[in-house]
């Protein structure tokens, strides 16, 4: 019989907890059900993870970390929109990838406790003075309209998550690239200067 893989029993524990998660809500789901979704005993699930909590929180770092690495700073010397466009595209396919861990993230992650909203909020707090300094250095030169970064920067990441929490949560089949021209058309219109400063494609 070949060895068992680590890292797959570990994925495999990970997409079961998340199921029963979304499933049975946090509070309402126990290890045995999700031991049980995974086919492992439960001594198995103790050797990866310590309990409930620390299975879910490894779960949204998991949404965090995939976030983190698809975002990619605008180069502002160059054109801007299609580079956003990027930006959009890797995001919302981050979320709707895994429609149940974006469910996790944005409905039971959020006052689970003291110490999970605060990681959450330094995340959120992160990326909004991520992008807050790239509409900045964009103002600097032209080509962002001049609005009050980190309030601007707020309001695109709520909203952006209203969003993805709607589809998310429908039954339908999204049509992806129609999400992403939406969000494209909206932030270009509010963030954008349209056409760019003399001397710029």
């Amino acid at each position: 019989m070949p060895p068992v893989d680590k890292a797959q029993r570990r994925t495999v524990l990970l997409a079961a907890a998340r199921d029963v998660f979304v499933t049975k809500g946090y509070h309402a789901a126990k290890i045995d059900d999700i031991v049980t979704a995974a086919a492992v005993a439960k001594g198995t699930f103790y050797l990866y993870f310590t309990d409930k909590r620390s299975v879910f929180a490894e779960l949204v770092a998991l949404v965090m970390q995939r976030i983190s690495e698809g975002i990619v700073r605008v180069d502002v010397s160059a054109d801007v929109e299609p580079q956003l466009r990027e930006n959009v595209r890797a995001v919302v396919g981050v979320f709707l990838d895994d429609p149940p861990l974006t469910r996790l993230l944005f409905t039971f992650a959020p006052g689970l406790d003291t110490a999970f909203s605060e990681q959450l909020r330094g995340f959120y707090l992160g990326l909004r003075d991520y992008l807050a300094e790239s509409l900045s250095e964009g103002q600097s030169l032209g080509l962002v309209r001049p609005l009050d970064p980190r309030q601007c920067a707020s309001f695109v990441i709520g909203g952006l998550k209203e969003v993805i929490l709607d589809l998310a949560l429908s039954e339908e089949v999204t049509d992806r690239e129609r999400v992403e021209q939406a969000v494209m058309d909206l932030l270009s219109g509010m963030l954008l200067v349209w056409p760019p400063p003399s001397g710029r494609d």
